[in-house]
Order: structure tokens, then sequence, then C-alpha cells
């Protein structure tokens, strides 16, 4: 809404989105700016594609809001949020076949230490993957809940699943592969002094962005010590802003879920 209001008149936008039910949402929210908006539920890795079919290209800005929004976090039926139980589910859109319950119940023990290590950040990985080997099948949040307290008790402010069910969720929704394909198409969308920004929500994410934006910034990208360029690379973006922006102290008092946010900002040369 706020880029509609501040691009009109004249401006457009093309919303995509996984989900289903967040494309019902905007389709009402944004019902009174007509057809100054298209909507595609469909997944933004395949962005370029997207855009040329609908005739957006080039295109003066693209934001990538990332994760699961917070009416997906408190519906119980999808299964994201340790505080309900539910099935294991946690697919962005219902209609793709891989669900947290069938990596749970079908990964080896070594696959799913090894997914909960790399997308959790979980120190105790094997350890959590063996107790979930133990007690399969898992059907349920909440008994995936009980068996990762088993091994890791309950202390400190975070929840001890938070990084098992951040694991599941990106492994389920494969989110890193699709922003670094969809990261790499920007930068032919984008026209000439058209901006990229990013909102990430956890250090995975956030390095993923801020690696890529730092690599199109610079100019040879040859190992150190090589005397002649030879990869011919030429920058494509220059940073926005050095550093990620986080959220003030008054917008996390009003929203305390924006307090992992971060956002970063490139400009197209």
């Amino acid at each position: 809404m706020a880029i509609l209001e501040r691009s009109s008149p004249g401006g457009q936008l093309l919303g995509i989105e996984g989900d289903p039910e967040s494309i019902a949402i905007a389709e009402r929210r944004l019902r009174p700016f007509g057809r100054t908006v298209v909507l595609a539920n469909e997944n933004f890795r395949y962005l370029e594609d997207i855009c040329r079919r609908y005739d957006f290209h080039p295109v003066d800005g693209i934001l990538f809001d990332l994760g699961m929004s917070s009416f997906q976090l408190e519906d119980a039926r999808r299964g994201f949020s340790f505080r309900f139980d539910a099935p294991l589910d946690m697919r962005f859109n219902p209609a793709q076949r891989i669900t947290a319950a069938n990596i749970v119940n079908h990964s080896s023990e070594a696959e799913l230490a090894s997914l909960l290590r790399e997308y959790g950040e979980e120190r105790r990985s094997r350890l959590i993957a063996r107790k979930v080997v133990s007690h399969r099948p898992v059907s349920t949040t909440l008994q995936l809940v009980n068996i990762v307290k088993q091994v890791l008790g309950v202390s400190g402010k975070i929840h001890p699943a938070t990084r098992t069910f951040q694991a599941l969720r990106i492994a389920v929704n494969q989110e890193l592969t699709n922003l670094k394909e969809a990261l790499k198409q920007t930068i032919s969308l984008l026209g000439s002094g058209g901006r990229l920004v990013v909102i990430s929500y956890h250090s995975l994410e956030d390095r993923l962005v801020k690696q890529f934006m730092q690599r199109e910034s610079r100019g040879c990208l040859c190992p150190p010590g090589i005397p002649v360029c030879t990869c011919g690379h030429v920058p494509s973006l220059k940073l926005v802003n050095r550093k990620a922006i986080t959220p003030s102290l008054e917008e996390r008092e009003a929203n305390p879920r924006s307090h992992s946010a971060k956002l970063r900002a490139a400009q197209r040369l």
C-alpha cells in the first residue's frame, strides 16, 4: 500500500507470493488501487520469467520481504509454530508435495543432523536427530517440541525448539535456494538507478544478501595475488547502506517480531 500510494499516479506494482491465502488477503486490501496492482501466486525464484510475462521490465525497484508472515505463524493449521499442536506441515504453498513430517520421518539420522546444523545453526543437532529418529513416526508439532526438550531442556529466553523449527521450515520451502536464484535475476530486471531492497530475519538469509550485494558492487573478483584481472567482472550495483539497517527501539516496541529484521539496499549502476 505504501509503495502504491507513493508511486501514484503512474506507478505499478507486481506482487509475487507463494502462499495463496496471502494472495487473497492482498487482493482484498489492494482492490482500491485497481489495475495498478498485479498479483502472482508463484515462487519468486522464477522472478525474471514472472516479470517478463506481466511486462514488468525494466523495473524501478525490487523488494524482497523474506520469511513467513505473522498470520502464518498464528494459524495453528499450518504447523509453523511450536505454540500450537498441529500437523507437521510448514509449507508456504499447500500445493507443494514435501512437508516437515516427510523430512522428519524419512531422512536418515545423518541427513537430519546436517539439516539442523546448516539451516538452524543448532549446536546439538546430532543429539536431536538421534532422539527424533528413535521416536519416529513424529506427526505433530508438539510431539517434535517434546523430543527437542528432552535433549535441550527448557532454559533461557529462546524456546528450545526455535532452531529446529527454523531449519525444517527453510528445508521444506527451499528458502535459501530460492533466495539465491532470485537475487541473481535482479540485476537484469533493474533499470538504471533502480533499487534492490531486501529485508531478512535470520543470519543465513542476511549473509547471502550481504555477500551478493558486496560481490556485485565490486570490480575484479579474481583471487588475491593474481597480477592481472582475468575475470572481467564489472560492478552492477552500488551499496546504498554499508551496514544493515535495523529497527528502532520504537519499532521494536510497537512490533516485537521486527527485532531480528535487517534491511540492505543497493542501487543499479
